[in-house]
């Protein structure tokens, strides 16, 4: 049965936006995905504009023609077009993960250049399949959900992929019906890459079982979150620039797969870390805190003392002096909106001159401690004092572990952890 466009985008709120994106490499999964997407738009009152884009990665000779061609397709159905390339010097290892995170970069720049909030990229229930079994061979718990319906894109741009629940072999029959052709990349034939090898073992009825058990992952890792948002609306505070406080209950009475994934969400946003920390260790401070033992994180020092528990960010590893540019995330905890002319850098042993005035009842070791990580505005060796000053802003988007890419799995739990903060930012999905 081929895709109706209506079932795939009817839920987007494309009214909240003046333009979309296409993510398109000229392959079959995008080419249907442009196309339906176009078949949509044009049925829509007000609908906003569509642009396709195409990311070259200059990996190989061919790429550049198969941006041409899109570009003549595009041409072709009055599409607008641009053509993204990633230009610089290559890594020499982990060039897969280096190629990917480009192209979000690159697809979410040309975004922001012709003003669209939404990109639609065209993984497809084939792609997800694969995804989830090469996770399983690592034993990956929580990647068993593989690819999210919706990632948003440092705190702006939703990453939406409505095809999961298409096949491959649909999308072509799709694009065959209405005689457009696409291009197959070599390297989707290339055993050398595990994705490829991965693709070859999977026969169609295991790529649906596949499928399934991802939605089922998906379900139990959303639910686990929603319990620890509650568990950190409950019993976490912000008692201090860089300084949270966590009510014991959180981690000596809730269930334990709860007060486990706050434990590791908590410790991730304080160290700003760009990923969760993994279980085993978390497990084993968990239950250090439960015998009165304080322990550190995820780059966070967990503190437990008689009148809670403290959390801040440890001296190692600090980012060094730095200018500022405004939008910059400054040691994956804060994104900084201003500062011209002025350097950030942590406070370090300066801290202690700028602490709160007499009258905290909070012990001064665990300010200083605080504070001493906290991002300090500096002009030559003069610290002028707090980032959020007068000279700069700190803006409340996703915290880390999701500052970068916010999977919509984790919409309500991220979400938890911007009240924490005291922002003001709702997250909806797309």
């Amino acid at each position: 049965m081929q895709p109706d466009p209506r079932q795939l985008f009817d839920g987007i709120a494309f009214s909240r936006h003046d333009g979309v994106v296409a993510a398109v490499s000229g392959g079959g999964d995008s080419l249907a995905l442009l196309l339906l997407l176009q078949e949509f738009l044009d049925l829509q009152a007000d609908a906003p504009t569509l642009t396709a884009v195409t990311v070259d990665h200059a990996l190989r000779a061919e790429a550049a023609e198969e941006a041409r061609f899109v570009a003549a397709l595009c041409e072709h159905r009055g599409i607008a077009h641009r053509t993204m390339v990633w230009r610089g010097e290559k890594p020499a290892t982990g060039l897969s993960v280096a190629a990917r995170s480009a192209r979000l970069e690159l697809l979410a720049q040309a975004a922001q250049t012709i003003g669209a909030g939404l990109i639609f990229t065209g993984h497809t229930r084939d792609d997800q399949a694969e995804t989830v079994s090469m996770r399983a061979a690592r034993g990956t718990g929580r990647g068993g959900a593989g690819i999210a319906p919706a990632s948003l894109h440092e705190s702006g741009i939703w990453f939406v992929r409505p095809l999961l629940a298409c096949g491959r072999a649909e999308l072509r029959d799709y694009l065959a019906t209405r005689n457009v052709r696409w291009i197959d990349d070599p390297t989707n034939d290339d055993v050398n890459y595990e994705r490829v090898r991965v693709r070859r073992s999977l026969t169609p009825q295991l790529v649906r079982r596949r499928a399934a058990e991802a939605n089922a992952v998906a379900a139990e890792r959303r639910a686990l979150g929603m319990r620890a948002a509650r568990l950190i609306d409950d019993h976490a505070r912000r008692i201090a620039p860089g300084l949270y406080r966590i009510d014991p209950i959180l981690v000596d009475e809730a269930d334990d797969a709860s007060a486990l994934y706050a434990l590791r969400v908590l410790a991730a946003m304080v160290g700003g870390a760009l990923h969760l920390p993994a279980e085993e260790p978390s497990l084993r401070v968990l239950a250090g805190l439960r015998d009165r033992v304080c322990a550190t994180l995820s780059r966070s020092v967990i503190d437990r003392r008689s009148s809670g528990i403290y959390l801040y960010r440890e001296r190692r590893n600090l980012p060094a002096r730095t200018r500022i540019v405004a939008g910059m995330l400054w040691d994956g905890r804060y994104r900084l909106t201003g500062g011209d002319g002025l350097h950030v850098a942590p406070f370090g042993a300066v801290a202690g001159d700028h602490l709160p005035k007499a009258g905290s009842i909070l012990p001064q070791d665990l300010h200083f401690a605080a504070q001493f990580a906290e991002p300090a505005l500096w002009r030559g060796d003069v610290c002028v004092g707090a980032a959020p000053g007068a000279d700069a802003g700190i803006k409340v988007g996703v915290p880390a572990p999701w500052a970068k890419l916010l999977p919509s799995f984790d919409i309500e739990v991220a979400q938890a952890l911007i009240r924490l903060l005291g922002g003001k930012t709702v997250l909806t999905l797309p």
